[in-house]
């Protein structure tokens, strides 16, 4: 009877996932939900709009699975990503986004997410990372993406943060505010930011940011 056995232990590991969804498209999020209760059969799902909403709702839930996107409506969710990390470290985590699988992956590596969704996927592409999420598998991309693939894939997270809000036009002090960082330590990652992209103004970051579908 040891399929009866393994079965239950199925059944079992069903009934225990618990999903936060983390977008602030209300569409985005409905549309999930009904696919990983139709699909998958997982029902205990929650849903979560921003940041802030986000680490309130992660808080004494004991989720095991966070599904959320990079660009959320309180800033980038890799603000708050070594956090949850710290906090949550069972937490398996997928980035289901606009951005660039091959632009942050290398980012998010760094915090050892291996799981990224592009949201323009083809739905067989989509169902099959999505599987290999739940079904805790290790993606393993068909072909190995490398720092040349774009420049922004050398930037560090802590860049990738300031480059998001470069992009919005925000200045200096405004970013500090934001990240609780000093006004010179932005400053100088500012200026790497435009060596490492080989830009020398924002006209040029911003062109290069549609160039290379970087969304902010």
């Amino acid at each position: 009877m040891k399929w009866l056995t393994s079965f239950l232990v199925f059944c079992r590991m069903i009934k225990q996932n618990k999903i936060l969804l983390v977008d602030d498209h209300t569409i985005i999020r409905t549309g999930l939900k009904v696919y990983i209760k139709t699909h998958l059969q997982f029902h205990d799902i929650e849903e979560a709009n921003s940041c802030a909403n986000a680490m309130k709702l992660l808080h004494g839930n004991n989720f095991t699975h966070l599904i959320l996107d990079i660009i959320l409506s309180d800033g980038s969710s890799l603000e708050i990503m070594p956090n949850i990390i710290a906090l949550y470290p069972a937490l398996r985590i997928l980035v289901y986004s606009m951005q660039p699988e091959k632009i942050y992956s290398r980012v998010l590596k760094k915090y050892n997410i291996n799981h990224y969704i592009e949201k323009s996927l083809d739905e067989a592409g989509f169902s099959q990372k999505l599987n290999t999420f739940f079904n805790n598998y290790e993606y393993i991309p068909k072909q190995k993406q490398t720092d040349t693939d774009s420049p922004f894939s050398k930037l560090s997270p802590r860049e990738m943060e300031i480059l998001f809000y470069i992009l919005r036009g925000q200045s200096t002090k405004e970013i500090a505010d934001t990240l609780n960082l000093k006004m010179t330590s932005v400053s100088t990652m500012k200026k790497i930011i435009f060596n490492k992209t080989s830009t020398s103004t924002l006209k040029d970051l911003l062109d290069l940011a549609t160039l290379y579908n970087v969304n902010y």
